[in-house]
């Protein structure tokens, strides 16, 4: 049975026949990520549990949540790219015909991944400079920064290469619409 397209969001549906499947590595980073907010439920579990029944705290649960909830929010970029998850201004995707349609997005994809590009730079500058002052966290665990610094530049990497496979599946778009 075909899908049955909606007429008002016919630039999706056709935007979908384009548009890169999830590989192994968004599918990876999501793994990631779903087993990151796993351990951080389990950790505030331990937290409530030792501070309430026991009358004490690790007091690592804040440290841990907050390496948890960066690496989510890097991991997550490329995973948030291929399932549509970032804004599109419809209001003017909607007033463009299907060609310019492609155009834009390819546009926006080309410049998508430039900034991106940057930002890889940019996040492995900073996690190798850390790593060479040897930078240790205030805390009790006194975590190398440089550890999990390196999440960053690793989750922008994943999502440079999810953009770019993007950016060729709407370079395709482009092409069919205008041949």
């Amino acid at each position: 049975m075909t899908k049955k397209i909606d007429p008002e969001f016919a630039g999706e549906a056709l935007e979908d026949l384009f548009h890169p499947a999830p590989s192994w590595l968004e599918n990876g980073c999501m793994l990631i990520c779903e087993i990151g907010i796993g351990v951080m439920g389990l950790i505030v579990l331990v937290e409530i549990f030792t501070r309430n029944l026991l009358g004490f705290s690790f007091e690592v649960s804040e440290e841990l949540g907050g390496y948890i909830i960066c690496g989510i929010t890097f991991l997550s970029l490329s995973v948030s790219q291929v399932y549509h998850s970032y804004h599109h201004v419809q209001f003017v995707q909607e007033r463009l015909s299907p060609r310019w349609q492609a155009v834009s997005h390819l546009v926006f994809d080309l410049c998508n991944l430039l900034l991106c590009m940057l930002f890889v730079w940019q996040l492995t500058r900073v996690t190798l400079l850390s790593y060479r002052a040897g930078d240790i966290a205030p805390t009790l665990l006194a975590t190398p920064v440089w550890i999990p610094q390196t999440v960053m530049p690793i989750g922008a990497l994943a999502a440079v290469i999810s953009i770019a496979r993007s950016a060729v599946g709407n370079f395709r778009r482009m092409r069919a619409a205008w041949s």
